[in-house]
């Protein structure tokens, strides 16, 4: 960009001020003296022609000490700032025309390409800032920017940390360059909508390049982003859904990202499928705790036979009392009594368990299940909770009403069919 603008500055210098044949209002000489003449048009010639900015300068130099008319002084000066264009003193390019213009040399009809000459010569020099205040003057004398130009004061603006400014100017070059716009302006653009919180503008671009490159992967990113910043996290899932459909993400991290999602979106079972099927491929690490998820999730999902095997690997693996505890609830779930008390009762011999009260009172309503009572009881003892006795109590009420009709009928037919006392009876 710095080369492209050295060159407009130094074509725009000399283009502008070689010929120096306008004078300003209030200067009424309108050509040079014969005897300044011919010197200011070998210094010219030097300069224009044989391009010998040293020589142009020298011939230029032999004016200093003479008398010049106002119409002089102002070529002189002009061509001044050309000849330090063409050597590189930018600065002192950038004096001479600003000399020029407060001395009234430059008409009004060229002071906007002045502005824009100055802006220039600034930019060359790094100061940003007056670069940026020669293009404003140019602007308001009336110039209407190329799309280079327009590209050129969105830089500036963005540079100087004006992104507000910048803004207009950079949605000109994209309406200018129209679908064969670079991907630098699409992108400068959205960096410009996202540091000005234009959020909606930012997203329809991106929108717009996905569908250009469908499989660029930090477009996916970007756009899955914006919606974690604006808390919209079903619409953030449903881009990370379509990623990992899609095959683009593969770490670790990435995949389970996705598992969380669809198990906060009240899919577990979906995410125990994606878990276990990243697991099987070795993309995402058999952990116990990756391992007691897969469990959660097929649970919750009342998905119990596909939760058996992967408890009892869990439980193989070291899960230890606990995991044999989930299995033999895993089981009772599937009213698989035998195995609910098998694996119940390696659960209180693997130990670990928080609640072993509890497993009892499994272990004994798997006896009840299978009509062995006094199993059962043994069990629902066991457990001394508030659980086993309920159990028991339930059980004993259950033996009392089996007794009811040998021992109430008697009595049921003695008040049915008693002989009460007459009333005229003492």
């Amino acid at each position: 960009m710095k080369r492209l603008l050295k060159s407009a500055a130094v074509l725009g210098i000399v283009a502008a001020f070689g010929a120096a044949t306008a004078t300003a209002q209030q200067c009424t000489e309108t050509q040079f003296s014969s005897k300044t003449g011919q010197t200011y048009l070998n210094a010219e010639t030097k300069l224009m022609v044989n391009e010998d900015a040293a020589g142009a300068l020298a011939e230029l130099n032999k004016l200093q000490n003479q008398e010049l008319n106002c119409y002089e002084q102002g070529a002189v000066l002009r061509l001044g700032a050309a000849i330090k264009v063409q050597t590189g003193d930018y600065a002192g390019a950038a004096r001479d025309l600003e000399n020029a213009l407060a001395r009234g040399f430059i008409p009004a009809d060229q002071a906007g390409n002045t502005y824009y000459n100055l802006s220039q010569l600034y930019l060359q020099g790094d100061d940003k800032t007056k670069a940026l205040e020669y293009m404003e003057r140019w602007i308001s004398a009336g110039a209407t920017p190329t799309r280079d130009q327009n590209w050129q004061l969105a830089v500036l603006y963005q540079q100087t940390d004006q992104d507000v400014k910048a803004l207009p100017y950079a949605e000109q070059v994209l309406e200018a360059d129209g679908a064969n716009a670079d991907r630098q302006v699409y992108d400068f653009l959205i960096f410009l909508y996202d540091r000005t919180g234009q959020l909606a503008k930012k997203a329809q671009l991106l929108e717009t390049l996905l569908a250009k490159n469908p499989t660029e992967r930090k477009l996916w990113d970007a756009i899955a982003g914006d919606y974690f910043r604006a808390d919209e996290q079903r619409k953030a899932f449903e881009v990370q859904k379509a990623m990992y459909l899609s095959g683009m993400l593969t770490q670790e991290d990435e995949i389970m990202r996705v598992v969380n999602f669809y198990n906060q979106f009240d899919v577990p079972y979906q995410a125990a499928k994606i878990l276990e099927k990243e697991m099987n491929a070795g993309r995402v690490a058999r952990t116990p705790e990756k391992m007691e998820l897969l469990v959660n999730l097929y649970q919750v999902a009342r998905e119990f036979e596909r939760a058996i095997p992967v408890i009892e690997q869990a439980a193989q693996a070291g899960g230890g009392g606990k995991m044999y505890e989930r299995l033999g609830r895993s089981y009772a779930e599937l009213k698989d009594w035998d195995k609910t008390e098998e694996a119940m009762t390696r659960a209180l011999n693997a130990g670990g368990l928080s609640d072993p009260g509890a497993v009892w009172v499994l272990i004994g309503q798997s006896r009840y299940e299978r009509d062995n009572r006094a199993g059962a009881r043994e069990a629902f003892r066991n457990a001394n909770s508030r659980g086993g006795r309920g159990w028991l109590a339930f059980m004993e009420s259950e033996d009392n009403t089996q007794k009811t009709p040998a021992t109430i009928q008697p009595l049921l037919l003695d008040n049915n069919y008693r002989q009460l006392p007459r009333c005229d009876q003492s």
